[in-house]
């Protein structure tokens, strides 16, 4: 089974937000493959839904919390997460996928085990999990161009133009397919 997490932040405040971009992600394969909605599953403390052998999740424990409700689910489906943090082992059908303000907006990297050092959803999912073995998926939402008069947390809360919305669409099925090729 793969497990996609998309990193995001619950709540309507947030659901069109940069830092919600790993959230649409996943409505763009729910709605590509033809997955039923969401459920809210509190053992897990997320959002999920499965088809086949692809779970999709959207932890509603908020961005830097990510950790508790992916290590959840790890658990929940069957890895062993005590087995990995004593271990070099990895899950290597785990893709986390989240916003990257240092990756232009179009733009995305997938890197295996290698990730930005500054992004506290990710660190917490490292830290729960005790391993960073497992599948970065970096969707650039820049678009300042080099304004930098919002800070870099204050952009991240802000939402995507309608013209944004259209790059990630396109990002979106470029993303999909490059993930595809690894599970």
């Amino acid at each position: 089974m793969s497990i996609f997490v998309g990193l995001g932040n619950p709540g309507e405040k947030y659901q069109h937000s940069r830092h919600n971009v790993g959230w649409m992600f996943l409505e763009y394969v729910a709605q590509k493959q033809n997955f039923e909605p969401f459920i809210l599953q509190k053992k897990v403390f997320s959002e999920l839904v499965k088809q086949d052998e692809l779970l999709l999740v959207k932890p509603q424990t908020f961005m830097n919390d990510s950790g508790k409700a992916v290590q959840a689910v790890v658990k929940w489906y069957g890895e062993k997460v005590e087995r990995l943090a004593q271990s070099s082992s990895s899950i290597h059908n785990l893709f986390i996928i989240y916003d990257d303000l240092d990756i232009e907006l179009g733009k995305f990297k997938i890197q295996f085990g290698s990730g930005p050092k500054i992004h506290n959803g990710l660190n917490s999912i490292r830290d729960h999990l005790g391993t960073d073995q497992f599948w970065n998926v970096r969707i650039g939402v820049d678009s300042r161009k080099g304004d930098r008069s919002l800070s870099g947390s204050e952009y991240v809360l802000q939402n995507f133009s309608p013209d944004e919305h259209q790059v990630l669409q396109t990002e979106f099925a470029d993303i999909y397919a490059q993930i595809q090729q690894k599970v």
